[in-house]
């Protein structure tokens, strides 16, 4: 019997997008603009900068398990605390959801090419992983509801969508959970929730009170704690219960706790975010439309280019690189011929845009195969 469990030694391990000072060196660059992992490009908020500091004098003490900051959430999202739980990121929560819940028989269903984070947890518990094709590039809920069997134990959804930006509709989420048996778990992942709650169709799941449905939110986004790791939960509160039976006790940190308590209350900042948000996202995509790309509808924070293959992506990522300019290629997904570019400041975004005009995009427009040569 060998050591490495198969289904693990067929994982793919997560490749981080190059870091600011590596491209900077590689290329010998002085400025260089990350528009590949989601991050909020105005940084932290200002006011979790402040409480962090103060955090440090405690770290002599084990953590309290998230308590504090799951009052918070319990009062800020007026529900009760036995209902909350936070951990070090959502996909730490999301790591807890598979140990708790699936066993070896069980079936996982989602999206083709769905987060890469779950894609990996799922599949290193070594139970059975099934998707069904996007539709338009949007979660198709009534196949995935036809395609629910008597083994199906977790469906997750993303909303808005990773790596999309996509989200499903308030109607066609009722549809759908209208056909999922109550012992189907259902895992709304909603990372990128804030850049979509104004939307009037979208459907915010704390409006909903269903007894099989964990939703995820995470403070990396648009509060730019990422480099924190501190995201948390909603469910009922006999699903939170049996999670934090397995959750490891004493996450999330001390200074992510201070730094996310903090955070709550930057109702400035945030604004601020959605704001530069949405005028990075119309300035790229209108742009990068103009040039002949096909840049998809986005209700996050950032964008998805399908391109023509996997060679033409591997190029564009390489030449951007080279110019100073970070984006995410998502072969890893599933999707290798697309790549995916974060919103960021009005200077990142022109550089983006500067890059994009200096290449020969003539080329991926005309003679594709001259493209992929160079």
């Amino acid at each position: 019997m060998p050591l490495v469990p198969q289904h693990i030694e067929s994982l793919r391990a997560y490749e981080p997008a190059c870091s600011i000072e590596e491209v900077k060196k590689k290329y010998g660059l002085e400025r260089v603009a990350k528009l590949a992992s989601n991050e909020n490009p105005l940084g932290p908020s200002p006011l979790a900068i402040e409480a962090i500091p103060r955090s440090l004098r405690s770290l002599n003490y084990y953590q309290n398990g998230g308590l504090d900051l799951r009052e918070r959430l319990a009062e800020r999202f007026r529900v009760k605390i036995g209902n909350v739980i936070a951990g070090a990121g959502s996909d730490a929560i999301m790591s807890v959801i598979v140990r708790t819940f699936l066993c070896d028989d069980d079936e996982v269903l989602t999206t083709e090419s769905a987060f890469i984070g779950f894609q990996v947890l799922a599949r290193s518990r070594g139970v059975k992983y099934r998707t069904v094709p996007y539709h338009g590039w949007r979660y198709d809920l009534p196949a995935l509801a036809a395609a629910i069997n008597e083994k199906t134990k977790i469906v997750y959804l993303a909303n808005p969508n990773n790596p999309t930006g996509t989200i499903f509709t308030l109607r066609e989420f009722d549809d759908f959970y209208a056909q999922v048996p109550e012992r189907v778990l259902i895992i709304l992942d909603e990372a990128y929730f804030e850049y979509a709650r104004h939307n009037p169709h979208y459907p915010d799941s704390m409006a909903y009170r269903y007894d099989n449905v964990i939703t995820l939110r995470t403070f990396s986004k648009i509060y730019g704690l990422a480099g924190l790791r501190v995201g948390y939960g909603f469910a009922h509160e006999e699903l939170i219960a049996n999670l934090l039976k397995v959750k490891l006790p004493f996450e999330p940190s001390v200074p992510a706790q201070a730094g996310a308590i903090a955070a709550l209350d930057d109702a400035a900042f945030v604004e601020r975010s959605l704001e530069t948000n949405a005028r990075g996202l119309a300035t790229v995509m209108a742009a990068m439309r103009q040039m002949g790309f096909d840049v998809i509808p986005s209700e996050a924070n950032f964008v998805m280019v399908p391109l023509d293959t996997a060679e033409t992506a591997r190029w564009l990522t390489e030449e951007l690189l080279r110019r100073g300019v970070i984006v995410r290629p998502l072969g890893a997904f599933g999707l290798p011929n697309a790549i995916r570019i974060s919103t960021g400041t009005e200077q990142d975004n022109r550089m983006l845009l500067d890059a994009l005009e200096q290449l020969p995009i003539h080329l991926y427009l005309n003679d594709r195969e001259a493209l992929c040569r160079r």
